[in-house]
């Protein structure tokens, strides 16, 4: 009589078998449920009779894995506490697809309305002077916009907290909120409070809680084509600087600032819905407890602290151009109407520098294209934008100063993503970076107004300054990629 393939000689040792195999079944069931529990050896079982010991040996080895495996599952689940979560795989990362596009286009949309906004503020520098402010310094009108970059990237570390904890829809509805708030009563103001509460802190609060809202996502959706995609959303922010500036200096002299500001703003309301309806996580909040540890910890990695020393020093020169450009061209003898063109020439420009260098990167390196367009930024502003007083001379400068620069944006957080282990902690440390950049954000334009006070008017001081704090900033940005990597040729 045979049962299960193996010979059975009499009645008991059919009993023996049912037994023996329905363990093994359910030793076998244990080992693939569950990796890390050790199975039991059959040859313990003391019912075993003498006559079946070979087709023990030989089920047990056929069917068990080998013993090597199973230490080594052993020793991984002691080194693993169970309450521990690992960090999310790699591979489950789609890289694309509807869902992930559409947040692409959602936190473009919010990109736009939000760091958009920030892009063009140079025009309100110029417009301020000659109007509701002049008779205010340009120094004092340059904290006006100084503290607006400055709340843009201050909320850093705040939102990127609420971000881990909760996600990025509270931060979006919160942001759209405060954002349109904020310019509805810039439309309003007349005197330099009003100004600076509803456009440099309300509006600039609000914008800084949609920027971390929208960007923060984006690096749970895509790996090997993160740069890219952070290239195409941070697109958005320069498309709206070659838009607005066009928009608001041919709005004001037809319908007045107010409403050159209510439309900007329904605009914005429009484009942020869309992004309040696209824009999710692929990975679920988990809420943790504030720590300052939390944002302090990244700073002990070498690596992340060049990144953040170089992100201070470049950002401390890299928006002068942007903010003074017009009233530099005007002070060389460019008329007013062709001036106001500068800001959407260098923008235009930025849109290609903030896709395609995003694109390379992510097959030549982010570090290496990033240490690439930073010193030739530096090298623009060094060797072009100084000697010259020309306007074709302005312009070209414009458009060649909005490619090089518009890489930095997109890629600082793909930068700090790639030197993140868990992208569950990439709000907290983004925010940590950021928070960085907002200390340069509000120093760098009152800076750059008084050495233009100090020169009497003249930008040589301005733009000496713009370009020393710049190569600073793409040193260490190499000397974090040679820490990682060193000197030799590597796809980082």
């Amino acid at each position: 009589m045979r049962f299960a393939g193996t010979m059975v000689h009499n009645p008991g040792d059919i009993i023996w078998a049912v037994v023996f195999y329905s363990n093994l079944v359910s030793q076998n069931m244990a080992d693939y449920s569950l990796p890390q529990a050790t199975s039991t050896s059959s040859s313990s079982m003391s019912f075993s009779p003498s006559s079946s010991t070979d087709m023990e040996k030989h089920t047990s080895q056929s069917h068990r894995p080998p013993r090597a495996n199973r230490e080594s599952d052993k020793a991984s689940s002691e080194d693993i506490p169970p309450s521990m979560p690992t960090a999310p795989d790699p591979t489950d990362i789609p890289d694309g697809g509807l869902r992930a596009w559409a947040v692409v286009a959602g936190s473009w949309c919010c990109m736009f309305a939000s760091m958009g906004w920030i892009n063009c503020i140079g025009v309100f520098q110029d417009y301020y002077e000659r109007n509701q402010l002049v008779s205010y310094s340009p120094t004092a009108i340059a904290w006006i916009t100084s503290t607006e970059t400055f709340m843009m990237f201050l909320g850093a570390p705040f939102f990127g907290k609420i971000f881990d904890n909760y996600g990025p829809r509270y931060l979006l509805l919160v942001g759209t909120a405060c954002h349109v708030v904020g310019l509805m009563m810039t439309s309003l103001a007349k005197d330099y409070y009003q100004f600076f509460l509803a456009q440099a802190l309300l509006s600039a609060l609000g914008a800084s809680a949609l920027f971390y809202g929208c960007l923060n996502p984006i690096g749970t959706w895509f790996l090997k084509k993160r740069a890219f995609a952070f290239g195409i959303i941070s697109a958005g922010s320069s498309l709206a600087g070659v838009i607005l500036p066009i928009m608001i200096s041919r709005l004001i002299p037809t319908v007045g600032f107010g409403w050159s500001m209510r439309a900007v703003t329904f605009l914005f309301l429009g484009l942020l819905i869309i992004s309040n309806l696209t824009i999710r996580s692929r990975l679920p909040p988990k809420p943790t407890p504030v720590a300052l540890s939390q944002f302090l910890a990244p700073f002990k990695e070498v690596p992340f602290c060049l990144i953040a020393l170089g992100s201070f020093f470049f950002f401390w020169g890299v928006f002068l151009p942007t903010n003074f450009i017009i009233l530099q061209a005007q002070h060389d003898g460019m008329s007013l109407e062709l001036s106001q063109y500068l800001l959407a020439i260098l923008n235009a420009g930025s849109v290609l520098g903030r896709i395609l260098p995003g694109y390379v990167g992510d097959y030549l390196g982010r570090f290496n294209v990033m240490i690439v367009t930073t010193y030739l930024t530096s090298i623009f502003i060094l060797a072009f934008w100084i000697p010259i007083h020309t306007n074709a001379s302005l312009i070209t400068f414009s458009a060649l100063f909005g490619f090089t620069s518009g890489s930095f944006v997109s890629m600082i957080p793909a930068i700090v993503a790639q030197v993140t282990t868990d992208m569950r902690t990439i709000g907290v440390r983004n925010g940590s970076n950021f928070f960085v950049i907002s200390l340069a954000a509000l120093t760098g334009n009152p800076i750059a107004g008084a050495l233009v006070e100090r020169a009497e008017g003249d930008y040589l001081y301005l733009q000496v300054f713009c370009g020393v704090t710049m190569i600073v900033g793409s040193t260490f940005f190499l000397m974090a990629r040679v820490v990682q990597v060193g000197w030799a040729w590597k796809r980082i």
